[in-house]
């Protein structure tokens, strides 16, 4: 293994309900097209709507490639925008998956924190993106709707050590294609790994005076 690369994991959602398409997996395998430089190595997975799997899932893809972050893309019929998500919920899920089951705690991880936030600073990815003239609307949330994008996002958050974000996507053609969707998820997970350069940059810094 190549250790000067950073490993990125992004994952996107199956199809589930009336989305027989999931805008997220078709904006994932767009942005593995574009890839994220010569520095990243992006590794993709597509997780079925289902508890149980995005339980077992999330813990082996962090053994299998211990990424620098962790991104899940979801789609949300009420997003207009690119939307980034800056915590996940433990408490309150109620929905039904794909297979007909909710946990019997309504919760993710059973005495966990209420909320997680990412380490990355949403709106200031938020700013940056939106600097850079992608003509792709960005916006940021602090709900991720309790169904599977913030059971996924909450368990991920709790397992990589806030190391996680989450994108919530439109609908294609609401107004995004699903190559407006990879250009935004590259430009957004760029800005992203910069952020976290800059913080192990300032905690090197600090360690180095002390």
């Amino acid at each position: 293994m190549d250790n000067s690369k950073r490993t990125v994991v992004v994952t996107g959602f199956g199809p589930f309900g009336e989305h027989r398409v999931n805008a997220s997996w078709v904006a994932v395998q767009e942005l593995k097209k574009l890839g994220l430089g010569g520095e990243v190595d992006l590794h993709v997975s597509e997780v079925p709507v289902e508890y149980q799997t995005v339980q077992s899932l999330v813990p082996t893809l962090l053994k299998k490639y211990h990424p620098l972050l962790v991104v899940h893309v979801g789609v949300s019929g009420m997003a207009t925008t690119v939307t980034l998500e800056k915590c996940g919920r433990n408490h309150g899920y109620k929905g039904l998956d794909n297979s007909s089951f909710c946990p019997d705690s309504q919760c993710c991880i059973v005495g966990g924190p209420d909320c997680i936030n990412s380490v990355i600073d949403m709106e200031s990815v938020c700013k940056r993106v939106t600097a850079s003239g992608l003509g792709v609307a960005v916006s940021v949330s602090k709900d991720a709707g309790r169904y599977l994008c913030d059971f996924t996002y909450y368990t991920s958050l709790y397992l990589s050590r806030g190391r996680s974000a989450f994108v919530h996507v439109p609908p294609l053609g609401k107004p995004y294609s699903g190559e407006d969707l990879g250009r935004a998820l590259q430009a957004i997970i760029q800005k992203m790994l910069e952020l976290l350069d800059q913080a192990e940059e300032k905690i090197h810094c600090q360690q180095h005076f002390h």
